[in-house]
């Protein structure tokens, strides 16, 4: 899964160079993320000068904020659109090196259970899935390098927390133990999703295999065969809707009911009018981000559980290669 791509000379410049480059823009994205939070500051400040007194903000001053907004964002969405080309061809290259890898073995392997399948569709999904995971992970790292700073200064403007008292950076903690109780709330909850979906395509597998064998043998996929292998995915597919049944709840709960939290938090000092406009949408755009990268995991365990999955039938799928290789005699299918 991983050495015939980053370990293979013949994709280096892909794996080691593809990959510096991808998290080098990515860190460009995170600072423009950071020159955006900056305009949020000074543009809404102005605002709150217009609306505090008429004309007090001539119409070509705040179309000039509106002009800022759109240079910094036409950049962003031009290197966004860019490297999603190339993270598509990265990804379709690793694919490259696992299917390679694979298919030189196939006269030996072909009669594993699901080889087609893993060949196919699992390397496809697998490279896919590690690249988005991954970058997004490097995504989240960077972003919190670049705006926990920032929120630790603006912190300073929020002195008095309700019920509380004065905690010096109050919410540099408040993002911290938010993302944490929500990461462990979910962990708990989906505890057995990812044993769910790797049965889940081991039974989509079996059907599969049985209607390719029907093709073109009359005596397979005859009605009762297929109807007790439909109901093995039916049975699995049920529980594991009832399982993520309780991972939505769950998740959108804390998701949802988290939005709410710095506004209260901050409530002492907005209601006394320690901030203005401007800084408020700052320290409320910097603690998103910064509690946004804490919640890695929180947003990308769905991801995650099927990614476990793709991995137990990858890694089960690279022992059998192994041991067919030490054992070039066995002709027996598994």
């Amino acid at each position: 899964m991983f050495r015939s791509f980053f370990l293979q000379k013949q994709w280096l410049h892909w794996s080691l160079l593809g990959s510096i480059l991808i998290l080098s823009v990515t860190w460009y994205k995170v600072e423009i993320d950071v020159r955006v939070n900056e305009w949020f500051g000074s543009f809404y400040n102005l605002v709150q000068k217009a609306l505090s007194k008429p004309n007090a903000v001539t119409f070509h001053d705040f179309l000039a904020g509106c002009i800022q907004f759109f240079n910094i964002v036409s950049v962003y969405i031009i290197i966004a659109v860019l490297l999603d080309f190339f993270v598509r061809h990265y990804v379709f290259r690793w694919r490259t090196a696992m299917n390679d890898y694979y298919m030189q073995y196939w006269t030996q392997i072909r009669h594993i259970e699901g080889a087609s399948q893993r060949i196919q569709e699992d390397t496809m999904r697998f490279a896919r899935i590690v690249e988005g995971l991954g970058s997004s992970f490097m995504q989240s790292l960077m972003t919190l390098i670049a705006f926990l700073p920032i929120l630790w200064e603006l912190s300073k403007h929020v002195t008095q927390l309700p019920w509380i008292g004065p905690i010096p950076h109050s919410l540099i903690y408040l993002a911290i133990l938010s993302a944490l109780f929500g990461t462990v709330l979910l962990a708990a909850v989906g505890m057995r999703l990812p044993g769910l979906e790797f049965k889940n395509q081991k039974v989509e597998a079996a059907y599969r295999k049985e209607l390719v064998f029907g093709e073109d043998h009359e005596e397979r996929a005859q009605p009762e065969t297929t109807k007790e292998l439909f109901t093995h995915i039916r049975k699995n597919y049920f529980t594991l809707y009832k399982h993520y049944l309780y991972f939505d709840i769950a998740k959108w709960s804390y998701l949802q009911y988290t939005t709410i939290l710095p506004y209260i938090f901050m409530g002492p000092t907005i209601v006394a009018g320690a901030i203005t406009l401007g800084i408020l949408q700052q320290i409320l755009r910097a603690f998103g981000k910064v509690e946004e990268s804490f919640q890695f995991l929180v947003y990308s365990w769905t991801t995650i559980v099927e990614l476990m999955s793709i991995y137990k039938r990858l890694k089960a799928f690279e022992k059998q290669i192994q041991k067919m290789i030490s054992e070039p005699s066995s002709e027996q299918p598994l």
